[in-house]
């Protein structure tokens, strides 16, 4: 049974961890740069946006990206007061100026000192030891430290998630997906090193919740972070170096069960 489970999901990996699944998805945003930081940046963004509507959430990024000239890194590093004026409109569902601005804060403030988003979910004193940092370190460390300037607005708490929480942090893990995973597939862009792809939890969105609990990949009743947990566990049966890459196979059947495809 688990072997057939296994072979059945590395196909749908192979279906679905390609360039052609690029054009649809959030991750095509952080694809239109070069730049290490305006991908970790824009990716960050896009993950944040990531709920709705594909469609419109690739929309909403895009003019974002317009609204700081094309080039976010250099936006961030180098604005001027003024310069934030023309965000003061921009709006994703419940994303606001007010939470926009503090990410422009947070990024300025990060960049500053650290060449790569990476070290801001890298606790220091587990650094110093060379010990291992699991998403869950990682998740509840970032969200300390993305709330640690004195003005950040409590409203804005709510747009990134940690496992303290109970969250599932869908979107943060996809984000850590992208930067992390290593492949040749040309999805993920792999441009971290000190967080290993092992490490990873895979996003739990609705569509791979309801596709895993169909594969019984999932006995917990309630979705939450022990959740996306259990089923990481179960597929580290089926790769333990990189379990994350079914979350490509799992979210493709939730798209075709939406079609009608029956499986």
């Amino acid at each position: 049974m688990v072997e057939n489970i296994k072979a059945f999901l590395d196909a749908k990996v192979a279906q679905y961890n390609r360039p052609e699944f690029i054009e649809n998805d959030p991750v095509v945003i952080p694809h239109l740069f070069s730049k290490k930081q305006d991908i970790e940046i824009m990716g960050f963004w896009a993950a944040t946006l990531a709920w709705g509507q594909r469609v419109t959430i690739i929309k909403k990024c895009k003019e974002l990206i317009t609204l700081m000239d094309g080039a976010p890194y250099d936006f961030i590093i180098n604005h001027q007061e003024p310069d934030l004026k023309k965000l003061l409109n921009f709006k994703h569902r419940t994303f606001n100026d007010i939470d926009t601005l503090y990410f422009i804060s947070f990024f300025r403030y990060h960049y500053e000192s650290f060449d790569s988003l990476e070290d801001a979910f890298l606790p220091t004193t587990l650094l110093k030891t060379h010990q291992s940092i699991n998403a869950e370190i990682a998740l509840n460390h970032f969200r300390s430290y993305f709330f640690s300037l004195p003005d950040y607005p409590h409203r804005t708490k709510k747009h990134v998630s940690s496992p303290s929480q109970k969250s599932t942090c869908k979107r943060l893990n996809m984000f850590l997906r992208w930067m992390v995973r290593k492949d040749d597939a040309g999805v993920d862009f792999g441009i971290w090193n000190r967080i290993k792809p092992a490490d990873l939890i895979c996003p739990l969105d609705l569509h791979v919740d309801r596709v895993s609990r169909k594969l019984l990949l999932i006995n917990r009743k309630q979705t939450d972070w022990q959740t996306a947990v259990e089923l990481t566990e179960r597929l580290r049966q089926f790769d333990p170096l990189d379990p994350v890459k079914y979350d490509f196979a799992l979210f493709g059947l939730g798209i075709e069960e939406r079609w009608g495809v029956q499986f």
